[in-house]
């Protein structure tokens, strides 16, 4: 096998997670963090670029890893146009459309991730690319229709991570991806449920303001009655709606904390307010689980459970205990997005896999 020196970014709000892979071993990590103070002088989260770039090159340096030395980098996909899930070479038309707001109506930490990989890569001649960014879109037309004509379904998930496992799992079966039915869940911040047919994702929650479970910090759906009263409340603006739904909502509005440690430990205490709200949770996943389930007609290899919060056994517990007449369950604690974003790079540039264009 030739050697290939892969290096990875993942901005964050506050930080910029870095590591170098020589294959598919991990030779360097790091999580940079940001004073969210210091961030904020930039205004606009585009002109953090070059100040991020200069403490990632200044990471690299600093632990002896020549900047010459690196054979591919690849950046966190940001919210570009809905894509087919794949492996892109950034290019300008992505970049001007990370700066464009307009196509999502927002903005994200992660869309400085093809900013700060092609600048670098540029610097020393080597190719620069994303994979299967949130916007990953697969989704049947079917499950695009809302309800309202005005309204359609949007596919924002975890791509990343979930089809990432997806090919874990599928080699673990021993089936082609592409012959592979899979109900994909991965929890972190925010919880995405996915329905994988034939290896591609038909439908799926959309994981940031959408439908699906609460989560740590979102609402999930939410009935519509509630939510009206809510806009025209007087109480919230527009933005400050959108950041309650998206950020203060589910575990940290109801327990006033996000942290799966120390819920875990509420819950084994014999907090019943705690037990509660988090066995809720998992009662509001498993409940999209069995929806996936029907998208599939009941055809399914397998049901995989990932993020960070399928580190916690009273989750997984209550989670088995509604689903496991389904399928059989695979779990991959950790969100995994370093090692996909390397595991992408190989497959390029030893020649396993072809980038799609942007």
């Amino acid at each position: 096998m030739l050697h290939h020196r892969i290096l990875v970014i993942n901005p964050g709000s506050t930080s910029t997670k870095i590591a170098v892979f020589d294959n598919n071993k991990i030779l360097f990590q790091k999580n940079l963090q940001h004073n969210l103070e210091e961030l904020t002088k930039f205004g606009e989260l585009i002109n953090q670029f070059e100040f991020r770039k200069s403490i990632v090159e200044q990471a690299l340096d600093e632990n002896n890893i020549p900047i010459t030395s690196i054979n591919a980098v690849v950046g966190r996909g940001g919210l570009v146009r809905p894509v087919q899930s794949g492996v892109y070479r950034i290019n300008e038309k992505m970049l001007a459309d990370l700066k464009n707001k307009s196509i999502w109506g927002r903005t994200h930490a992660s869309n400085l991730g093809a900013y700060i990989a092609k600048s670098i890569a540029d610097g020393i001649g080597v190719p620069a690319f994303i994979v299967d960014p949130v916007p990953v879109d697969e989704m049947e037309d079917i499950a695009r229709i809302s309800g309202v004509p005005e309204i359609e379904r949007q596919s924002l998930f975890h791509a990343l991570n979930i089809k990432s496992v997806s090919r874990k799992i599928a080699k673990k079966i021993k089936k082609p991806l592409n012959e592979c039915n899979f109900i994909a869940v991965h929890m972190g911040g925010g919880i995405s449920v996915a329905a994988l047919k034939k290896g591609k994702v038909v439908d799926v929650n959309n994981a940031l303001l959408g439908m699906g479970p609460f989560s740590p910090q979102r609402a999930g759906a939410l009935p519509i009655g509630g939510v009206i009263d809510l806009c025209y409340s007087g109480k919230y603006t527009k933005v400050e709606l959108e950041k309650k739904f998206a950020k203060k909502s589910g575990l940290i509005a109801y327990l006033g904390t996000d942290n799966g440690v120390e819920i875990n430990r509420k819950v084994k205490q014999g907090n019943k307010k705690f037990k509660q709200i988090f066995e809720a949770m998992a009662y509001q996943i498993a409940k999209e689980v069995g929806a996936c389930a029907t998208v599939l007609k009941g055809d399914v290899d397998a049901i995989f459970f990932t993020g960070g919060l399928a580190n916690d056994k009273y989750l997984i517990k209550w989670l088995r205990e509604r689903t496991k007449f389904i399928a059989p369950i695979y779990i991959f604690p950790g969100e995994g997005e370093m090692e996909a974003m390397a595991e992408a790079g190989i497959r390029i540039l030893s020649g396993k896999e072809k980038t799609n264009k942007y």
